[in-house]
C-alpha cells in the first residue's frame, strides 16, 4: 500500500478556553484552499454556536473515527478532521484508519446563530487536551467558535509552533472517493423520532466481539427500527453495527434518526447513518463489511477510465464556487454539456477530493480536500493494471465479445446492454458489485479509442 506523509502545521494547538466574555472554543487550521488561492491558516468562522453542547459531541464524533480502526484495531495515528466552509455552512469530515467508516457532522447556518461562513478547506487541530475538555462540556452555557487564526495570532507568530506528520496512504484516499460515490445512490429508507432513535442506538453491540460480527438487516415498523435475519423487502443493511459507536456521543441532543441506504438486493450493502441535531446533522457513512473498506468498492473505476469525463470535470471546475448544494443541472446549462457527462465529471472530481455527497440533500457539494487526492487515481490498482493491458495490445474486439490476454490466461469479455461481464475470478467472486475488473476495465478503454479514431479519422491506438 503506497502511503506519503502528511505534514499539518498550526499556530497553536486548538483549545478551550474561559474569556471575561465567556467560553471559547477555537480551532486552529493548517494549510488550505480557499478562493484566492492556498493559504497557510485560513479563517472561516469567528461567532456563537447556538448548541454548545451538541456541537461539542459531535466534533468529537468525528475525531473518534478519524482514529479509530474497527477491523483488527491497533494503535496509530489519526488526520485531524477536515473542515469546509461552504457560506451558509460548517462540515467536519474523516475518514477511519481502516477505512471502512466515513463521518461527517454538518454545522447549518441555524447551528452557526444565523452566521456566515467563509468559503475554502483545510484540516483543523483536535488534541487530546481540547478533547478532553470538550467531553467535560455538560451544560450549554454561550459557546463562541473561532475557525482559523484570530488576528493577534496572525500579527504575533511567525511559522508553525505545533507540526504533525501522519502516514496518508492511497487506500485512505480512494476510499473518500468511493464513500461518495455510493452514497449518491441512497434512498431515504427510514426515520425514527428521538425517543425511538436513542432506544434502538443503545441496543446495538458497541465491541468486535462475536454477536456484532457480519452484517445485520433492519425493517421499519411504524415508528422503529425491527431486526431481521435476511434482507427482506424493505430491509435496510446495517453492516459492522459496532461501528456506529460515534453515535452515542449525541445522543442525548438527538431529535431524529435517519437512514439511507439502496435497495435490499440479498447481499451486504453500504449504508448511512444520520443523527439529527438541532441546527446540525451528523452521519456516519460504513462499508458493506468491517473488513471490507470503501478504498476496494470501484465505483469510480468507469469516471476514471473515460477521457471525456477528465476532460469534462476539467471544465465543470472552473464553474465550481464552494456551493453547499451543487446544482448539476445549472452547472450542464454553464458548461454546455449533458446532464448525465456533468455527474460523470463530478464523480471524477470526486476522486480528486474537489466534491463531496451530502445524503440528507440528495446534493454533491464543493470542497477541496488539502492534500494530493489525485495520487488516488494514479495509484489504482485496477486502474493501472487495465491500463497496462491496454497499453501491452493485449485487448482483441470482435462484437459484442472481446479477448483479454492476462499472463498465460486468456479471458473473454461480453457487452449487454451497456454492462460488461468477464470470466475472471474476480467476476465469478463480485459479479460487479465491486466495479469492473480489470480485464473490462480494459476493453472498455479500447472501445473508447475504437469510437474516438473512428470519429476523428485516425486508427486506434
Amino acid at each position: 500500500m503506497t502511503r506519503s506523509t502528511q505534514a499539518l502545521a498550526y499556530s497553536r494547538p486548538s483549545a478551550l478556553a474561559t474569556t471575561p466574555g465567556g467560553r471559547l472554543l477555537g480551532l486552529e487550521t493548517s494549510g488550505g484552499v480557499t478562493p484566492l488561492g492556498a493559504e497557510d491558516r485560513p479563517g472561516f468562522f469567528s461567532g456563537l454556536l447556538t448548541s454548545p453542547r451538541a456541537a461539542a459531541r459531535g466534533l468529537l464524533a468525528v475525531a473518534d473515527v478519524a482514529g479509530a480502526r474497527y477491523h483488527r484495531p491497533v494503535p496509530g495515528s489519526s488526520l485531524d478532521p477536515v473542515v469546509t466552509g461552504n457560506g451558509d455552512r460548517l462540515r467536519f469530515e474523516s475518514f477511519s484508519g481502516c477505512c471502512g467508516v466515513y463521518a461527517r457532522l454538518d454545522v447549518l447556518r441555524e447551528g452557526l446563530d444565523g452566521a456566515d461562513t467563509g468559503h475554502g478547506t483545510t484540516n483543523v487541530d483536535v488534541n487530546n487536551p481540547l478533547r478532553e475538555a470538550l467531553s467535560r462540556m455538560t451544560g450549554d452555557d454561550p459557546l463562541h467558535l473561532r475557525v482559523g487564526p484570530d488576528a493577534m495570532t496572525v500579527t504575533t507568530l511567525e511559522g508553525p509552533l505545533v507540526e504533525k506528520k501522519v502516514p496518508l496512504p492511497d487506500r485512505w484516499l480512494r476510499g473518500f472517493a468511493e464513500a461518495q460515490v455510493i452514497s449518491a445512490g441512497f434512498d431515504l429508507r427510514a426515520e425514527l423520532p428521538a425517543a425511538e432513535a436513542v432506544r434502538f442506538l443503545r441496543t446495538l453491540p458497541r465491541g468486535s466481539g462475536a454477536a456484532s460480527r457480519g452484517a445485520l438487516w433492519v425493517v421499519p415498523a411504524g415508528r422503529t427500527l425491527r431486526p431481521t435475519t435476511r434482507p427482506v423487502r424493505g430491509a435496510v443493511c446495517l453492516p459492522g453495527p459496532e461501528r456506529l459507536a460515534a453515535l452515542q456521543r449525541v445522543l442525548r441532543d438527538a431529535t431524529a434518526l435517519r437512514v439511507y441506504g439502496p435497495a435490499a438486493d440479498g447481499v451486504a450493502v453500504s449504508s448511512a447513518w444520520e443523527v439529527v441535531l438541532p441546527g446540525m446533522r451528523l452521519t456516519l457513512t460504513l462499508s458493506p463489511d468491517a473488513a471490507r473498506g470503501f478504498s476496494g468498492e470501484g465505483g469510480v473505476l468507469e469516471a476514471l477510465a473515460t477521457e471525456e469525463a477528465a476532460r469534462d470535470a476539467e471544465l465543470v471546475s472552473v464553474l465550481l464556487a464552494w456551493e453547499p448544494r451543487i446544482d448539476p443541472a445549472g452547472l450542464a446549462a454553464e458548461a454546455g454539456l449533458p446532464v448525465e457527462r456533468v455527474r460523470a465529471a463530478l464523480v471524477r472530481l470526486g476522486t480528486a477530493g474537489r466534491v463531496g455527497y451530502d445524503v440528507a440533500e440528495a446534493a454533491y457539494f464543493h470542497r477541496e480536500l488539502p492534500y494530493d487526492a489525485s495520487r488516488a487515481e494514479r495509484h489504482n490498482p485496477r486502474l493501472v493494471a487495465a491500463r497496462a493491458l491496454l497499453d501491452s495490445g493485449a485487448v482483441v474486439l470482435a462484437g459484442d465479445l472481446a479477448r483479454v490476454a492476462s499472463g498465460e490466461r486468456h479471458y473473454q469479455v461480453r457487452e449487454s446492454g451497456g454492462a460488461l461481464s468477464c470470466t475472471c475470478r474476480w467476476w465469478a467472486d463480485h459479479r460487479g458489485a465491486r466495479g469492473p475488473c480489470k480485464h473490462a476495465l480494459a476493453v472498455r478503454m479500447a472501445r473508447r479509442d475504437t469510437v474516438l479514431a473512428t470519429l476523428t479519422g485516425g486508427g486506434p491506438r
